[in-house]
């Protein structure tokens, strides 16, 4: 469970798990759990905690980009260190059903979908072919974005047919059968927006993104702090954002496809709008 991982952020070995201490810039920092009931419905969390978890400093809100550092000095154990069980969801129903009716509506909010766009601005090139997995109506690539192929591969038939930056699109369930239906070396970059904690299963997922990227291609994966909570998978649940992006970083890293994994903090407003963390890693 990653609640006993032990790893480096900054230079500084904790332990993530309830009540764990440790210094960042002088100032003490705790983790403390708190158990919250979920809904079918979208749910909103703290904006510095992602479910259940809720990172606090003494002095000060900031975390003066802890989430970056993260990445930067990761302690992975060995081998692959989680269970089935780890990514359980309270609705194992058919997702094809929860995703049937279109939801045309944003998943983050105004000044995050305007940081993410900007940073697909800086960070995909006109004539890049991109494969946006989990995709829907709309990719937030920049409205003027010039793609070669750029293909979603989404659950809902409607929802994608609306996304008008789509070369094409395919509807398939990756719950269901996680492999792509795309040549080995396809695409430049691979897109996921704030759906990552749906997949449940990541590691057959993170080595299908290596398998269709081209050497040298980049899966850039922005998360926040929302989710349908009956739909992602537990241990997203019961970690933090720290640990999430510990997680994400770690699904690239047991691929053995990608070089080191890294984090962009592009919250816009902190504490203030959603958060959003860009978890990136470029394939060897």
């Amino acid at each position: 469970m990653i609640n006993s991982f032990a790893r480096s952020v900054g230079g500084t070995l904790f332990l993530l798990r309830s009540g764990t201490s440790f210094l960042q810039n002088g100032r003490t920092t705790t983790i403390a759990f708190h158990h919250h009931h979920h809904s079918n419905s979208f749910a909103t969390v703290d904006a510095a905690s992602s479910s259940s978890m809720m990172l606090s400093a003494s002095g000060s809100s900031s975390t003066d980009n802890l989430n970056e550092k993260v990445l930067q000095n990761p302690k992975w154990p060995p081998s692959w260190p989680y269970s089935d069980e780890d990514f359980s969801r309270m609705d194992e129903s058919d997702d094809s059903v929860f995703y049937e009716s279109p939801r045309l509506v944003y998943h983050i909010d105004d000044p995050a979908v305007g940081a993410l766009t900007e940073y697909y601005k800086e960070n995909i090139k006109d004539g890049e072919d991109v494969l946006d997995i989990c995709s829907s109506w709309v990719s937030h690539y920049p409205k003027h974005f010039k793609g070669g192929n750029v293909v979603g591969l989404g659950m809902n038939e409607y929802e994608l047919s609306q996304n008008k930056q789509l070369s094409s699109f395919v509807v398939k369930d990756l719950n269901e059968d996680p492999v792509f239906p795309f040549d080995d070396s396809s695409f430049d970059k691979v897109t996921c927006v704030v759906s990552v904690d749906y997949l449940n299963k990541p590691k057959e997922i993170f080595n299908e993104i290596g398998r269709v990227l081209r050497p040298g291609g980049t899966c850039l994966l922005s998360m926040s702090n929302r989710c349908f909570p009956t739909k992602a998978f537990r241990i997203w649940l019961n970690t933090n954002d720290l640990e999430h992006i510990f997680i994400v970083g770690s699904f690239f890293q047991y691929t053995g496809l990608f070089g080191p994994p890294s984090c962009d903090d592009i919250s816009p407003n902190p504490g203030r709008s959603d958060p959003l963390f860009i978890i990136k890693a470029t394939k060897n």
